[in-house]
This record gives C-alpha cells, sequence and structure tokens, in this order.
C-alpha cells in the first residue's frame, strides 16, 4: 500500500510537472499579477488632467483644506493653495462671476477643487475625454447626501448666471464671464434642488446619493485629516468590485488559492 501511495504522489507530481501543466502555471501566474496590478492602479491613480501628478503619493504641506489627502495625494502643494484663491492660476476661473462669493459658499467649491485634484481614489469614475486641456475627467461620482445638501444650503441665496459650469462662458478677457443674454439669479434659481447642484455644476461629475458618510457607499468630500485611512479607499473599492473593474476579495483570495496549490504540486 505504501508503494501504491507512493506511486500515485509520483504519478501526480509527473503529471504536473508536463509541459502542458507547467503552462497552466505561468498562465496563472500572469493572470494573477494582471489582476493585482489592475487593482492596484484603479484603487491608487491619478487622472490625467492639467495639473494633477502621474503618481499618487505623500505631500506633507498641502494647504487647508485640501489637508486630507497629504498621506497619498494627487496634487501638489502649490496646487492646493492655488485651489483656495477667488481667481486660481488653475484654470483662470472667477468664482465671483455674479458677485463676491460668500465664504460659507466657496468653501465648498474649495473642497469640491480638492477632492478633484487631490484624490486617488476616483479610478473607478475616470474617462478619457478629448479636451484640449485635460485627457481624462470623472463622470458620475457618487458623492455623498449630506455633503450635497450641506453645499447647496451654503451656497442657495448666492448667485450665478449658468447651469453647466463646464461651458459656455465668455472667455474674451482671459477668465469666465457670464455669457451675453444671461443673467445673475440665486443658486436655489439655478439649482432648484442639492441633486441638481451637484450633478449638473460640473456636467455629471458627480451623482447624488441616498447614501450618506459612513455607509461605505458615497465619495466623502469632507473628511477629518485626522483619520488613520481616507475612508473613500473603501467606497472606491466598493464599486469597482459592484462595476466589475476588479474582482472581490473571494475571488482573489481564490485565485491565489489555486496557484499555490499548482505550485505545491509542482514542487513535490
Amino acid at each position: 500500500q505504501e508503494a501504491h501511495a507512493r506511486g500515485d504522489s509520483w504519478s501526480l507530481s509527473r503529471s504536473w510537472s508536463a509541459p502542458g501543466s507547467r503552462k497552466m502555471l505561468r498562465l496563472l501566474v500572469l493572470g494573477l499579477t494582471l489582476t493585482l496590478t489592475a487593482a492596484k492602479d484603479i484603487l491608487n491613480i491619478c487622472m490625467d488632467g492639467k495639473h494633477h501628478k502621474t503618481q499618487p503619493g505623500f505631500e506633507g504641506k498641502l494647504y487647508r483644506q485640501c489637508a486630507p489627502w497629504k498621506h497619498n495625494a494627487c496634487c501638489t502643494a502649490n496646487t492646493s493653495m492655488e485651489a483656495h484663491n477667488d481667481q486660481s492660476n488653475l484654470y483662470n476661473f472667477n468664482w465671483n462671476h455674479c458677485g463676491i462669493m460668500t465664504d460659507k459658499c466657496k468653501r465648498h467649491f474649495i473642497q469640491d477643487t480638492c477632492l478633484y485634484e487631490c484624490s486617488p481614489n476616483l479610478g473607478p469614475w475616470i474617462v478619457k475625454v478629448d479636451q484640449s486641456w485635460r485627457k481624462e475627467r470623472i463622470l458620475h461620482v457618487p458623492i455623498c447626501k449630506t455633503d450635497c445638501e450641506e453645499w447647496w444650503a451654503d451656497c442657495r441665496e448666492d448667485h450665478t448666471c449658468k447651469v453647466n459650469w463646464h461651458k459656455g462662458w465668455d472667455w474674451s478677457s482671459g477668465t469666465n464671464e457670464c455669457p451675453i443674454k444671461s443673467k445673475c439669479q440665486k443658486f436655489s434659481q439655478v439649482f432648484p434642488t442639492p441633486r441638481d447642484l451637484c450633478e449638473k455644476v460640473w456636467s455629471d461629475s458627480y451623482q447624488f446619493t441616498q447614501h450618506d458618510r459612513g455607509s461605505g457607499k458615497c465619495i466623502i468630500m469632507w473628511f477629518n485629516s485626522a483619520l488613520p485611512k481616507n475612508p473613500n479607499v473603501a467606497v472606491a473599492q466598493h464599486y469597482a468590485i459592484e462595476m466589475g473593474l476588479i474582482g472581490s476579495a473571494s475571488s482573489a483570495k481564490l485565485t491565489v488559492s489555486l496557484f499555490l496549490t499548482l505550485l505545491a504540486s509542482l514542487l513535490l
């Protein structure tokens, strides 16, 4: 019986050592490597934008509202400072196109800019675009309900002349001005609801959700920089799995387990 068992073991080892099995193992290793690399990239990536870094990393001197991203950021310290200016050199965009924007409203647009420029967790929503100033943008990023509602509430009495701030401005002066025949109105008239503001102001970059902070199902604009981990890391992973961009943790474990089984068989 012992000899028979040894014979079975030798036969199994020999069968896995066959050229076909080696090829299968090589393919599995390649597939595992590509899967893990793709998962890492989609969950920790900077978009190809005008001011984004090519790779996220530590930025210890991020300015004020951008500071929560300092441990792993797609923006530089200079970009974070420009994000706080009324007429930033980032895009020559003037918040005060319909009178002086209040500080309580402006802080939300600063935070929006910090998220856009600094976050490495927007990979699942990055899409290619053919624009002179950027090659990629974000589309339908699920924003937490409270973030949208507070943004709208703090800006509802401020004024603007346009719904979509991505296009349609008069740039003849070098900065954005209201187009001819447009008129300045309260935000609450231009954007009747928090959903309207979040989704329309940057042409569907954001998507209003019924999820809230702490749910793990919405990107948080405002989070505490003292937290040990950026909460948006888990949110990006959740949606990447849901969208089929990466495998689930269980499928990754299964792939690793299969790889180790094959490797052990070859080494017998």
